[in-house]
């Protein structure tokens, strides 16, 4: 009760470094928006697991055998 919690992101971590101190929200959106917006699409490119090619497949499947294997292991 009463903490006061900033939840951060690498963006938000990006726009503190620049500015040296947590900014308001309007500098933070308007420096967003000139500074990482622009890049959005290339940036959480790896966010969009539905469009790489092969990786809802590279770990679906594991056999008993497998598995038994890797937990033998731990």
């Amino acid at each position: 009760n009463g903490a006061q919690v900033y939840l951060g992101s690498a963006e938000l971590a990006a726009v503190c470094a620049q500015l040296g101190r947590i900014p308001s929200k309007d500098e933070y959106l308007a420096i967003a928006a000139e500074k990482i917006d622009p890049f959005g699409a290339e940036l959480y490119r790896y966010l969009n697991f539905d469009q790489i090619a092969g990786f809802e497949d590279s770990g679906r499947v594991v056999s008993a055998e497998q598995e038994a294997q890797v937990l033998a292991g731990v």
